[in-house]
């Protein structure tokens, strides 16, 4: 199991083929991302890589945060989160991933904060059929109907299907296509929507229910921590 990305959603775009179709795509942007911290079994009790991507303002973060990116030897980052991998796949801290993580072909799994919608009704919210235009019906067209039974059970059962706060949720989207990556301008364009507004942190890593892509990199395609901070004298 390999480490995932952190990439930021920069809109969509298409790509045309070699036969003249269009695949639509969306952009998403390595922004700087690098391992901030390692977790192992003998000191955390599981293994995982930490990753963080962006940059931050160091008086927007907090005091811990700081000393933590500080012993890490990076820039503060806007988003942290952290990738479960096997304990052959850790990568030294410091290290930059690159798009070329991802081989292009490969099926992977985005996760993302899905588009808030507000308040919503039974119609859009669940693709309720509402009640009849006419015969009898005044004012509550797009209403839900009944939601409850009689004297037995005599209550309304948890997660039932009613109006309420649509969107905003972690989204996960499963076995979708990577078209194209780009390394010099840290881009990955995955096939289709993906869940999240433009600027939203999007977490890419290899599709659970499918066999590791052929030609991938272990423990994956990354600049050493030297390299980074030779970049950045």
């Amino acid at each position: 199991m390999r480490s995932g990305l952190i990439a930021q959603k920069l809109g969509m775009t298409r790509i045309f083929t070699e036969d003249g179709s269009h695949v639509p795509v969306t952009v998403l942007g390595l922004q700087n991302c690098q391992v901030v911290g390692q977790r192992t079994a003998d000191k955390d009790g599981y293994v995982a890589l930490q990753l963080g991507a962006g940059q931050a303002k160091a008086k927007n973060t907090t005091k811990a945060e700081r000393g933590q990116f500080a012993v890490a030897k990076v820039e503060p980052k806007r988003h942290v989160a952290e990738f479960r991998v096997d304990e052959a796949n850790l990568i030294e801290v410091g290290a930059q991933l690159q798009a070329d993580h991802f081989v292009e072909g490969q099926l992977v799994d985005v996760t993302g904060t899905s588009i808030g919608k507000g308040f919503a009704g039974g119609m859009k919210r669940w693709n309720f059929g509402g009640l009849r235009a006419t015969h009898g019906v005044s004012v509550s067209h797009r209403s839900i109907g009944s939601t409850g039974g009689r004297q037995d059970p005599g209550k309304t059962f948890k997660n039932k299907k009613m109006p309420g706060h649509m969107g905003d949720r972690r989204i996960t989207t499963q076995n979708v296509k990577v078209v194209k990556t780009d390394v010099e301008r840290g881009l990955i364009m995955i096939q289709g929507s993906v869940p999240g507004s433009k600027g939203a942190w999007i977490m890419i890593k290899d599709a659970v229910k499918k066999p590791a892509p052929k030609g991938a990199a272990f423990p994956g395609s990354f600049k050493a921590a030297a390299e980074v901070a030779g970049e950045g004298k």
